[in-house]
């Protein structure tokens, strides 16, 4: 349909067949079909027998779908239904169902849902098909699908309008069909290794665990703020000093941030903690977990992403912060990133704002975002980073600059972040004050005070290992997507024109 008056009119005309139903007394809209075997598993079962083997078979089906192409033919009526990807041929003949039967088929079009029953049987193109017997009406779509059928294209309406874009685009089905395989798998995969999957708070007074602008709600009730959480993982902790020792959840977060294709405001982690582990057990673990992701569910560890084929032999490339920006920075030496001093002019350089305002920290971390980050696109460990910007992790022995921190980059895209997780409760205290003091200087990023994860610190908390993996982004890595809004079913799209002005 090319415009608003076609709609119109194809509405109107879907409109009076739905009438013409009622008025047979045809219910459009019934409770319930009893079906036995679903057109992919039809396909499944009987695609490998030929017209002899069916006939002498006779195998009679009891089947339903949408209906997704219609050729009258006299007296003679052949439907494809399609079900969970599938397609499959229905053959209606007059003398086979009755005349009037046959003549509500006329009230019946693609984009409605049917039940059947018949014996399968070849036609004459050797199409496995169905020789309807019977027919039960199911529901009557009123709007047109997608150009006929040929797909939805408009890549902004297939994300408004998922529904279709899964209906008429084969590849989107596959993604997330995909997506729920690897969710399953990452479950598998913790549970089999004797972590147990919990349960934490999405509205939290104080947000952390993360350095992110949060979303903030109002609990009439109470009369308070609350905000929706940006990370699980002081909950997750909490528990680990409750003594479950190896814990993991796979949630939802929040951030109040951009949209493009690597962010969301709403998305999926999963976050996993381990006591007496640390970072270097979160590397194994990491490294084995996508190989089994590679394995059971892709079938392969080398895949195509974008222009690059990634590797995901194992043991995965390590490298700091500092090394990475040395080796992908033009005219960068190691000794330039000792000071803020130093880093300043190449800050400058890469037209960083407001480098001057920035602590060393975070003007190491800017320096390595500008120049390296995309460069990294083979799985690669990024570790010791700046504790100006790790505010819950260990430092590393010997040089408390730096905390004992990865973050797992691939494709030039962020994917995991893992610490050696700080629990002396008294650093943990002046890593909160120093935190305050860049939300003093205007940072709405850095964290806040969480005293009651304080004085649960204070109970005693064992040496533990912590990571973060951002499902969408390794869902994208997989299905070879280029957004994340091609691996969200709903992503987040700005209200059309006309809906803001009727707000």
């Amino acid at each position: 349909m090319t415009n608003e008056k076609q709609v119109n009119e194809y509405i109107a005309n879907r409109r009076n067949n739905l009438k013409a139903l009622v008025d047979a007394g045809i219910n459009p809209y019934p409770v319930k079909f009893e079906y036995d075997i679903t057109p992919a598993e039809i396909k499944e079962v009987f695609e490998k027998y030929d017209t002899e083997q069916l006939a002498e078979l006779n195998k009679k089906v009891k089947t339903c779908g949408r209906i997704v192409a219609k050729r009258v033919m006299g007296k003679v009526t052949f439907m494809h239904i399609f079900d969970e990807g599938v397609k499959l041929q229905l053959f209606f003949a007059q003398d086979k169902i009755g005349k009037p039967s046959y003549k509500l088929l006329k009230k019946i079009e693609v984009g409605d849902f049917i039940g059947v029953e018949g014996v399968l049987f070849r036609t004459k193109t050797n199409e496995l098909t169905v020789n309807v017997e019977s027919y039960t009406f199911l529901a009557k779509a009123i709007r047109p699908l997608p150009e006929k059928w040929h797909g939805l294209q408009d890549k902004e309406l297939r994300y408004r309008q998922r529904y279709l874009d899964l209906l008429t685009n084969e590849e989107v089905r596959k993604t997330f069909v995909l997506r729920s395989r690897i969710i399953s798998e990452i479950r598998k995969f913790f549970e089999s290794r004797g972590y147990i999957e919990v349960e934490t708070p999405m509205m939290q007074l104080i947000p952390g665990g993360a350095a992110a602008r949060p979303f903030i709600t109002h609990h009439n009730a109470l009369d308070i703020d609350l905000y929706l959480r940006i990370a699980p993982e002081l909950y997750l902790k909490r528990l680990i000093i409750g003594g479950f020792n190896k814990v993991f959840e796979i949630n939802r977060n929040f951030r109040n941030e951009g949209v493009d294709t690597q962010h969301n405001p709403e998305f999926t982690m999963i976050e996993f903690y381990e006591a007496y582990a640390d970072l270097r057990d979160m590397m194994r673990i990491t490294e084995e977990l996508f190989t089994t992701i590679c394995d059971n569910v892709i079938g392969k560890r080398k895949i195509k992403y974008l222009d690059h084929e990634i590797d995901f032999s194992t043991p995965f490339r390590k490298m700091t912060m500092r090394e990475a920006i040395v080796e992908f920075g033009k005219d960068i030496k190691y000794e330039d990133l000792n000071s803020k001093e130093t880093l300043l002019p190449i800050a400058k350089r890469l037209e960083i704002e407001d480098a001057e305002k920035l602590n060393y920290g975070k003007l190491l971390s800017e320096v390595f975002e500008a120049v390296a980050e995309e460069k990294l696109i083979q799985p690669t460990f990024i570790t010791e980073y700046p504790i100006e910007v790790s505010p819950l992790t260990k430092t590393i022995e010997g040089d408390d600059r730096f905390v004992d921190r990865f973050e797992l980059f691939i494709a030039g895209m962020e994917l995991a972040n893992a610490y050696s997780e700080l629990n002396d409760p008294d650093e943990q205290l002046r890593r909160f004050k120093m935190q305050l003091k860049e939300r003093e200087k205007g940072d709405d990023e850095a964290q806040m005070m969480d005293e009651d994860f304080l004085v649960a610190m204070e109970h005693g908390m064992p040496p533990t290992g912590g990571e973060g993996i951002g499902i969408d982004r390794l869902v994208m890595i997989f299905t070879n997507s280029p957004s994340i809004r091609d691996v969200i079913l709903f992503p987040y799209m700005r209200p059309k024109k006309e809906e803001k002005q009727e707000k």
